[in-house]
């Protein structure tokens, strides 16, 4: 027992003198450890992407596991995997092939329409704003003051920023298609690792338990699996049911402004299908611009426009969505507008997406810390917290405390 306590006690101060340094380095020193995280993930990331395709195929290669299984009335078998992989893998990749052998030619065809009405469109805000000088003389004269006094400084910053920042644009492009080409090799290494671990993943499973177990006491494992399991019910949750959802909502688009004939139904279906990914703020982001488009085109469509973006996510958030979502998240609207925040801040829009499902983690985890130290405590019922208790505080004696 004292050999147990003694090793029990090195790790811990191993550990801490470990954070210690680790902290240490990050906040004062040159971040050699962030640097070393950063190279590792970027090592990684066709791992991760695998990953990441596994996590979201593993219910369908799941169903057609049962498909096959109960048609052919055997136990499951590499064979049946790999015919499960292969039909989940071909599915996906149709599905891909046909969305954009339909949405590429028409997104084209719009771009191109887009840069053909420029001239247009800046003489359609030409005339909008010569209508405003002539309405308000007083507006235009300040304008004027303003331009001549900004003149030179208008001067020094095309000098001074847009002409360097265009050369660095070109450069950017030019490394653009590089990154294109990297990132399409390991997407490629990605579905690799990802059949590889859709194959074996129950194998991988038993090994993570197996060491878990090895490394924690049986309670401990109960609980840090439990946890596990309620994590994975909230991003599997969220994650899968919010991409169904931004699809068909995106598809939705594409066919009722095809029907209403608005112009640039592709970049705007893109637009409403990609940014409907983010809660709450989504819809606002993808409505925006594209109403912007339209209204440059035709003013009366662009109201009606915003009418139909309206009734749309007005279906999405109190009849699809919830029907998709369920109680996946079980958080507030409140907190889900900080975890938007907070994650976009820390992670762009991939944050704004992530931060919901890992806010809603952290939620579940302090609830239930929460409420078993209460229940340790006595305490079941809430009723004790009401404001007339605010000066005496909780009555219930906790458990082990009271006296004969």
């Amino acid at each position: 027992m004292k050999q147990r306590s003694y090793f029990h006690w090195g790790v811990t101060l191993a550990a801490a003198a470990c954070a210690v340094l680790v902290f240490y380095d990050t906040f004062f020193q040159n971040g050699v450890l962030l640097r070393f995280m950063e190279k590792l993930l970027t090592i990684l990331k066709p791992v991760l992407y695998g990953l990441a395709m596994a996590y979201l195929l593993t219910p369908i290669v799941d169903f057609f596991d049962r498909i096959f299984r109960d048609r052919c009335g055997v136990k499951r078998s590499g064979a049946m995997r790999a015919l499960s992989i292969l039909v989940t893998w071909l599915l996906v990749l149709g599905l891909v092939y046909l969305l954009f052998s339909i949405l590429i030619p028409e997104l084209a065809a719009s771009v191109a329409l887009l840069f053909s009405n420029l001239e247009n469109y800046y003489r359609v805000i030409y005339n909008w704003v010569t209508q405003l000088a002539e309405d308000n003389p007083y507006v235009s004269e300040r304008v004027l003051v303003m331009v001549k006094s900004y003149y030179t400084e208008l001067v020094d910053w095309v000098k001074n920023t847009v002409i360097p920042g265009a050369q660095v644009a070109i450069v950017a492009v030019t490394g653009g298609i590089v990154s294109v080409l990297v990132f399409a090799k390991d997407l490629l290494v990605g579905i690799v690792v990802s059949v590889y671990i859709l194959a074996r993943k129950e194998t991988f499973g038993l090994h993570s338990r197996k060491l878990l177990y090895s490394l924690v006491s049986a309670p401990r494992y109960e609980r840090v699996m439990s946890a596990t399991r309620e994590a994975d019910r909230i991003f599997s949750g969220f994650v899968r049911g919010k991409l169904l959802d931004s699809l068909i909502i995106g598809i939705l688009c594409f066919i009722i402004c095809s029907l209403l004939k608005f112009p640039y139904t592709p970049i705007i279906s893109v637009f409403i299908g990609v940014t409907n990914v983010i809660p709450i703020f989504g819809p606002f982001l993808g409505a925006i611009p594209s109403a912007f488009l339209i209204l440059l085109v035709d003013p009366r469509q662009c109201l009606y426009f915003v009418v139909f973006i309206i009734a749309l996510q007005q279906f999405d958030g109190n009849i699809l969505g919830p029907k998709i979502l369920g109680e996946t998240v079980g958080v507030s609207s409140f907190w889900i507008v900080v975890a938007i925040l907070v994650g976009g801040g820390f992670g762009g829009v991939l944050g704004m997406f992530l931060g919901v499902p890992v806010f809603a983690c952290l939620h579940s985890a302090v609830h239930f810390l929460c409420e078993s130290s209460l229940r340790k405590k006595g305490v079941t019922d809430d009723t004790i917290f009401e404001p007339r208790h605010k000066l005496s505080g909780p009555t219930t004696t906790p458990k082990g405390d009271s006296h004969e």
